[in-house]
């Protein structure tokens, strides 16, 4: 394999499927729900490779944006524009052809989610630029990453029913936990080279916040599960996420930014719980 289009595959952290995860599971939540069951095979499809190109996208332009920053921070001097071995040039033509293949899938669905799918691009490509502006970037990441709630179920159904805003604010409130915690790590660098965080911001107050958050996603699913008619089984995932979140807390506790990484990587797991709730529900239904 040439050292470019190594280059190129490492921009998008294809070998880390993390964030693929991260917006998937929240995707497959509103899939289910929309559909009341399994959704249609195309759709289904049609989200997971969206998942996966605009989570590839979104690794190509954050790395565009910290371009200039990337080179003074031991975790990330290697990525290929900090080395030089891809161009600023090069990284936003492949940002434009991941949206634009994303885009070809949303063709195939309804307008609704064609125009919406407009708004997912400007997320995307907005989030990065906030570190450098906001404590709140997580925020940002959060908002881009919940809107294929929206997108689902305007896929399904041709509408975005109001419950379905319950889902995508528990989304974007789960971002404000795993993505912090992902923070903690990066918190000496980013001081360093003045890029923002929700990390820095709650300082030794990170544990009382990230519980916070915990219990308002949490209280945000419930009241979703309540909108939505779902039963039992649902509140017995969130009995577990619940379970989960309260070890995170006492590993937070811990301060060490190793144990703070684990967090972030093994949260997905989260919406794996509650997306099992979800389809064990419909499927008993």
């Amino acid at each position: 394999m040439s050292p470019k289009l190594q280059a190129y595959i490492d921009l998008t952290r294809l070998n880390r499927p993390i964030g693929i995860y991260l917006v998937l599971w929240p995707a497959l939540w509103a899939l289910w729900i929309a559909a009341d069951g399994m959704p249609d095979l195309w759709i289904l499809t049609v989200f997971i490779l969206g998942s996966v190109l605009m989570r590839s996208a979104g690794c190509v332009i954050n790395d565009y944006a910290d371009r200039n920053f990337d080179g003074q921070v031991a975790r990330t001097c290697c990525r290929p524009l900090a080395t030089g071995v891809l161009s600023s040039k090069e990284a936003l033509g492949f940002f434009a052809l991941l949206c634009l293949f994303a885009f070809g899938l949303v063709l195939t669905l309804n307008a609704l989610t064609i125009w919406l799918s407009f708004a997912a691009v400007a997320l995307a490509a907005l989030y990065p630029f906030m570190k450098r502006h906001t404590y709140w970037p997580q925020a940002f990441l959060g908002a881009a990453f919940a809107w294929a709630i929206p997108m689902a179920f305007a896929a399904v159904s041709g509408e975005v029913p109001a419950a379905a805003w319950l889902l995508y604010a528990a989304t974007l409130v789960w971002s404000l936990i795993y993505d912090t915690a992902y923070a903690v790590g990066d918190m000496p660098d980013d001081l360093k080279v003045g890029i923002k965080s929700t990390a820095i911001l709650f300082g030794d107050k990170l544990v009382y916040w990230i519980g916070f958050f915990e219990l308002l996603m949490l209280a945000l699913l419930y009241f979703a599960g309540q909108a939505f008619e779902l039963g039992i089984l649902y509140y017995g995932g969130l009995a577990i996420a619940a379970l989960w979140f309260a070890y995170d807390l006492k590993r937070l506790a811990s301060g060490c930014a190793q144990t703070a990484f684990r967090v972030f990587l093994q949260n997905h797991w989260v919406g794996v719980i509650i997306l099992a709730g979800i389809i064990l529900d419909k499927a008993c239904s």
